[in-house]
C-alpha cells in the first residue's frame, strides 16, 4: 500500500467507508462534477429519475462541447434541454462554444485537493493542477450528483519519477507517449499514476495537464500531479489564487511501483494505428507522406499550445499537399490568439479554423480522405474514429504536427532549421465567464424543455433466476467503446436508445447476414438471452455508458471476457448486465457466436465468493469469475441502479 503519497493524502481527506486494502472498494465523497452533451443528457434523464429537486455537490457543471454541428434538430434539442434542466437542478452550463469541458474546468472551476467526477473518461486532465479527477458513467455522476458517495478501488499507486528537462522540439504529449510505451492501455485497472521527481518543476500546468487526460489511455482510474508554484502562478492568472492550496507526497512516500523517465532522453514520438500504445519516434516516420492535420482536443489545445503552433507558423504556408485544421480548447484562447494577432498568423498560415470543441477528435467533422495518413495532437487513434473506414490516424505533439503541417511529411523541428519558439508564461488570462449559465436561486419554477428527440431513462428488469444466454457476437481484444457504440454521425441518435441501439457493434455487421441488433433483438424476443464473448482489455476508451444501456435494450445479460475496463465494467452493472471473467482462458475457445450458453441460479452464483459455473449445450461446464461488491449484486439482481 502506498504511503504518503498525493494520492492516499485525497482519498482519505474523502472516504466514507470501505476497506483501505489494494484491490478493495470504498466510497468516497465527490466535490465537483461535470458532464457533456454527449453523456448529459442521459446523465441528467437519470439525475431527473432518482428525484432529486437540486444537485448536493460544492459545484457542478454542464458543457456542450461535443456535439454541436446542428444537421438536423437532435443536437440543438439536446442543448435546450441541458440548459434548462440545469436551471432547474442548480447545474452551471456552459454553452456551445465556450469551449471543451476539461479545458475550461481546468481553467475556471478545478481545485487542487478536491475530487472531480466526470461523464467523459477525459476527466483526469484536471489532475494537471492536483485534483482526484475520475472519469465515470453518466449514472455513477447523476448519482454523486444527488449527494451519493462514488465507489472506486483502493488504487495501487504507481511513481513516475521525473527527472531532467525535455529538450528543444519534444513536448509533454511526448512524456506521455513514452509512458503508453512502458505500461501499454491494458492491466492497469484499480491503479493511479503520480508524478514526482525534480522534473515536475519543469513542467508548466498545460503540459502537465496534455500529460493527466492522455494518462486515461493507460486504462488508470486517474493521474495526479503534485499542487505546488506552478500550480500557483497558473490559478493566479487565471485569477482564483484563493483557491490555490499546496499538496505534494511526502519526501518519504512509499509508491506500489516506481517508473522513471529522464525528460531530457526523450525525443518527438508518435503513436501509430491504430492504438494510443503502439508507438514509434517521429525518426522512424521520417519522410512518410502525411494527407491531413488537426491540432486541438482537450490534450493538445491550450493557449501555450496553440501559441507555438502560431510561432512555427508564422510567416510559412501549409504543404500544398494537404489539409490543415486547429481547434482551439476554450474561448478563452481563442479570444486571446485573436487579440495578439496569433490568430491571424495561423488563419495566413493556411489553417482552417474550427469551432472551440471536440469535434473532430470523436468523428464530428474534419475525417480525412481514403487511403491517407491523418496526423492528430489528439488522444485516440481507434480505428474507424475519424469517419473514414481503413483511417490511418498518428497522434503527436503540437510542435511535431505543425512542423508536419509546414513539410508534408512526418519531420521533426529540426529539419525547419530554426530553434524552437519561446512562448513566455502568461500573467494574466482573459477572464470572461458570459458564456457561462449560473443557476436561478432555489426554490425557482423552471420548465423543462423536452423536444420529441429526447427520450425517456433506459429501464431493465430485475435479473432472472436462470440465464438462457446465447452468444450474438465474439470479438477479440481491445475492443472499445467505439467498436460498442459508434460516435461520429451516429451520435446525435444518444437522447432516444431505441434508434441508437440499432448501430450496437456497426463497425462488425456484415452484408450478407443479420446486424448485431437485428440478432440480439431475434434472441431477445424468443424469450433467451444475449451473451457478448471478447478477451482482453474489453470497453477500453470513452466513458460513453450507451456501450451498455444499448446492449441492454436489445436484451444482453452477460458479457464475458478475459478483463474489462473500469469505467465500462461499472456502466455494466449500472444498467444490469453481468460482467463475467473466464477463469480458463481455454474456454473462450469453445463459445463461438450462436453458442448456447446456461446459467442456472445465477442470482444464487453471484455471490462475493466470486465464482459463477455455466454450462454449455453439450454439458460442458465452465468457471467463471467475477470481481462485484455485495452492492453491485444486489444492483445487478435488481436490474440496474435505477431500479434501487
Amino acid at each position: 500500500m502506498a504511503v504518503g503519497t498525493i494520492t492516499q493524502k485525497i482519498v482519505h481527506a474523502h472516504y466514507i467507508s470501505g476497506e483501505k486494502r489494494v484491490g478493495a472498494q470504498i466510497m468516497v465523497r465527490i466535490d465537483q462534477t461535470l458532464t457533456q452533451d454527449a453523456t448529459g443528457t442521459m446523465a441528467y434523464l437519470e439525475l431527473e429519475s432518482i428525484g432529486v429537486e437540486r444537485v448536493q455537490t460544492d459545484l457542478s457543471i454542464s458543457y456542450v462541447d461535443h456535439n454541436m454541428m446542428q444537421n438536423g434538430p437532435e443536437n440543438r434539442n439536446d442543448h435546450l434541454y441541458l440548459q434548462s434542466v440545469a436551471a432547474a437542478k442548480g447545474i452551471l452550463f456552459s454553452r456551445p462554444g465556450n469551449g471543451i469541458c476539461h479545458q475550461v474546468h481546468l481553467e475556471r472551476f478545478g481545485v487542487p485537493g478536491a475530487t472531480l467526477l466526470g461523464s467523459d473518461s477525459h476527466t483526469p486532465t484536471n489532475g494537471g493542477i492536483g485534483m482526484m479527477a475520475i472519469g465515470a458513467g453518466g449514472l455513477d455522476v447523476a448519482m454523486a450528483m444527488a449527494g451519493k458517495p462514488f465507489t472506486m478501488i483502493y488504487p495501487k499507486v504507481v511513481g513516475v519519477k521525473l527527472t531532467g528537462k525535455l529538450p528543444e522540439w519534444v513536448a509533454a504529449k511526448d512524456v506521455i507517449l513514452k509512458l503508453l510505451e512502458i505500461m501499454t492501455t491494458k492491466g492497469n485497472v484499480g491503479s493511479i499514476v503520480e508524478y514526482f521527481g525534480q522534473g515536475v518543476s519543469t513542467l508548466s500546468v498545460p503540459e502537465r495537464a496534455t500529460i493527466t487526460n492522455m494518462g486515461a489511455e493507460l486504462g488508470v482510474t486517474t493521474s495526479i500531479f503534485p499542487s505546488d508554484d506552478k500550480t500557483l502562478e497558473f490559478l493566479t492568472a487565471q485569477g482564483r489564487k484563493d483557491g490555490w492550496s499546496g499538496l505534494k507526497a511526502d519526501d518519504n512516500a512509499e509508491y506500489d511501483d516506481v517508473i522513471e523517465i529522464d525528460l531530457s532522453s526523450l525525443e518527438p514520438r508518435a503513436a501509430c494505428p491504430s492504438s494510443p500504445d503502439n508507438i514509434k519516434t517521429v525518426a522512424e516516420l521520417r519522410g512518410a507522406k502525411v494527407g491531413q492535420v488537426v491540432i486541438g482536443s482537450c490534450t493538445n489545445s491550450s493557449y501555450k499550445d496553440l501559441m507555438m503552433v502560431a510561432a512555427i507558423m508564422k510567416g510559412r504556408v501549409v504543404s500544398e499537399n494537404l489539409t490543415f485544421a486547429i481547434a482551439p480548447g476554450s474561448r478563452q484562447v481563442l479570444e486571446m490568439l485573436a487579440e495578439n494577432g496569433a490568430l491571424a498568423d495561423l488563419i495566413a498560415s493556411g489553417a482552417r479554423i474550427l469551432e472551440a470543441g471536440c469535434g473532430a477528435c470523436i468523428g464530428q467533422g474534419q475525417s480525412p480522405s481514403s487511403d491517407s495518413v491523418t496526423v492528430r495532437t489528439f488522444n485516440r487513434n481507434f480505428a474507424g474514429r475519424t469517419g473514414t473506414k481503413g483511417d490511418q490516424a498518428y497522434l503527436v505533439s503540437p510542435e511535431t504536427a505543425a512542423v508536419t503541417a509546414l513539410l508534408g511529411r512526418f519531420a521533426t523541428g529540426d529539419e525547419l532549421g530554426i530553434p524552437l519558439p519561446k512562448i513566455p508564461g502568461v500573467a494574466e488570462f482573459k477572464i470572461d465567464d458570459a458564456m457561462i449559465i449560473q443557476p436561478p436561486p432555489a426554490g425557482t419554477s423552471v420548465e423543462i424543455i423536452r423536444k420529441p428527440t429526447i427520450g425517456d431513462p433506459p429501464s431493465n428488469g430485475p435479473l432472472p433466476k436462470n440465464i438462457d444466454g446465447r452468444v450474438v457476437i465474439k470479438v477479440g481484444d481491445k475492443i472499445t467503446t467505439d467498436h460498442i457504440m459508434p460516435a461520429g454521425i451516429h451520435l446525435k441518435l444518444r437522447s432516444n436508445i431505441p434508434e441508437y441501439a440499432k448501430v450496437v457493434f456497426e463497425c462488425f455487421n456484415k452484408k450478407e447476414k443479420p446486424t448485431f441488433a437485428e440478432r440480439a433483438s431475434a434472441i431477445r424476443d424468443s424469450g433467451t438471452h444475449g451473451v457478448i464473448v471478447a478477451r482482453e482489455s474489453y470497453g477500453q476508451g470513452s466513458s460513453r455508458e450507451h456501450a451498455a444501456i444499448c446492449p441492454m435494450h436489445l436484451g444482453v445479460k452477460v458479457v464475458l471476457a478475459f478483463s474489462i475496463e473500469r469505467i465500462h465494467a461499472a456502466n455494466l452493472v449500472n444498467f444490469g448486465i453481468v460482467p463475467l471473467l473466464f477463469v480458463d482462458r481455454d474456454d473462450c475457445d469453445k463459445l463461438e457466436e450462436g453458442a448456447v450458453i446456461r446459467f442456472n441460479d445465477i442470482v444464487s452464483q453471484l455471490s462475493p465468493a466470486g465464482t459463477v459455473a455455466a454450462e454449455l449445450a453439450d454439458g460442458t461446464e465452465i468457471k467463471l469469475k467475477h470481481t462485484l461488491s455485495e452492492d453491485d449484486i444486489e444492483i445487478l439482481k435488481a436490474g440496474g441502479r435505477l431500479n434501487i
